[in-house]
């Protein structure tokens, strides 16, 4: 393997696509090659280090749906059930046409919606579920009570009719709750990162953790109001080549108070702790010392088309050419489409500001990259970065 390549690549990009970024490669449950470039802060020229951590946003995703396979695992629901089973408040549901009309929903939101991103919801982090949810838990947002909240406004469209990027995890994250009876982040570390021996990885950040956060920034294109950048849906974030970095500060908008456990977004950790995650999906679920998350079949189904021909006409990013949606990941169905060197069937997911995981069992092979970069422009670079990591493989 030479991933000299991949190397230079991230070398270039520090300080034009990126103030710094870090990557770690497995393989056959065997590290192979790690590289960090650029700065932890551009104003004090911090070189980044691998102990930095950082927000990774919709990388979290990940671990929300491998906690919720475990449920499943165990008999506990089956993915056809109906939400209201274990959270009665989404029982009598309403779908709000484009036309502003509220009508009762005529397919009740199930297990499957919530993890392949069609049950309804949205991103809205402004709709008026947050501050119901803040006046009844003091503003502390306990991720339970929050959800149930969302259930008295109307979808936006009728459950599994089509796909969009919204808040559905964080619903299965407050599914998960429901059904284990465990705080979400107490299940997490229970059944998840301290099997892994994921130490540095958080919902709510510790003093120590804090200390070691790569500062944030927002790349902001050349003309652009800084304002007026979004990092929700990447599919809208640009390909502008020329721009500036701002620092945007250490909060992440989407964790709404001091006991919201945040499914979709709410991880703070480290390269090499996230790495244990992927490394153990790269490995049919057994973790690098020895630990076992899920099983193998239950990886194959989360990496699964799950999308139908009709579907597949939303999930259109420009990002995710070639690929498809499983359960709470993309897949690759088409390597000619993605001018992807990776297999069929590899997964993963990314976040808002540019953490990346690559994962394809059939090579066992594991790679998690990250920056901290809000618009991190990834149609651009992350096709570059997934050639140079596979072409570097087998050379």
């Amino acid at each position: 393997m030479d991933f000299t390549y991949l190397k230079n690549l991230m070398d270039n990009a520090a300080g034009t696509y990126t103030p710094g970024s870090a990557i770690v490669i497995y393989r056959n449950g065997k590290e192979v090659f790690r590289h960090a470039a650029g700065y932890a802060d551009l104003a004090d020229r911090t070189p980044l280090t691998y102990d930095r951590t950082y927000h990774i946003y919709s990388a979290s995703k990940i671990t929300t749906i491998i906690a919720a396979l475990q449920l499943f695992e165990q008999g506990l629901f089956r993915l056809n059930d109906p939400i209201y089973d274990v959270i009665p408040e989404f029982r009598h549901m309403t779908v709000r046409d484009a036309d502003g009309n509220i009508t009762e929903a005529k397919t009740p939101v199930n297990v499957r919606h919530l993890m392949t991103m069609t049950g309804g919801f949205n991103y809205d982090l402004d709709a008026p579920f947050v501050d119901d949810a803040r006046k009844i838990t003091n503003g502390k947002m306990d991720t339970l009570p929050t959800i149930k909240c969302l259930a008295k406004y109307p979808l936006d469209f009728e459950p599994g009719t089509h796909w969009q990027y919204s808040l559905c995890h964080d619903v299965l994250a407050a599914y998960v709750e429901a059904v284990s009876g465990m705080k979400f982040r107490d299940y997490v570390r229970k059944y998840i990162f301290e099997p892994l021996g994921m130490a540095d990885t958080v919902y709510q950040m510790t003093p120590e953790i804090e200390a070691r956060l790569a500062t944030q920034y927002t790349f902001v294109a050349d003309g652009e109001d800084p304002g007026a950048v979004k990092c929700v849906d990447p599919a809208k974030n640009g390909k502008a080549k020329g721009g500036t970095f701002v620092c945007s500060g250490n909060d992440v908008a989407y964790c709404f108070g001091t006991e919201y456990d945040s499914g979709g977004a709410g991880i703070t950790t480290t390269l090499d702790d996230y790495a244990l995650l992927l490394a153990a999906l790269a490995d049919g679920g057994r973790g690098l010392n020895g630990s076992r998350i899920l099983s193998d079949c239950t990886i194959e189904l989360m990496r699964t088309d799950a999308l139908s021909p009709e579907l597949k006409k939303d999930f259109n990013w420009e990002s995710m050419l070639g690929y498809s949606y499983g359960l709470g990941v993309r897949t690759m169905v088409d390597r000619m489409a993605g001018g992807s060197l990776s297999g069929i069937g590899e997964f993963g997911w990314g976040g808002a500001a540019g953490a990346m995981a690559y994962i394809e069992p059939e090579r066992k092979l594991a790679a998690f990259f990250t920056q901290h970069q809000l618009n991190p422009r990834e149609e651009i670079f992350m096709p570059l970065l997934r050639s140079a990591i596979y072409a570097g493989l087998d050379r």
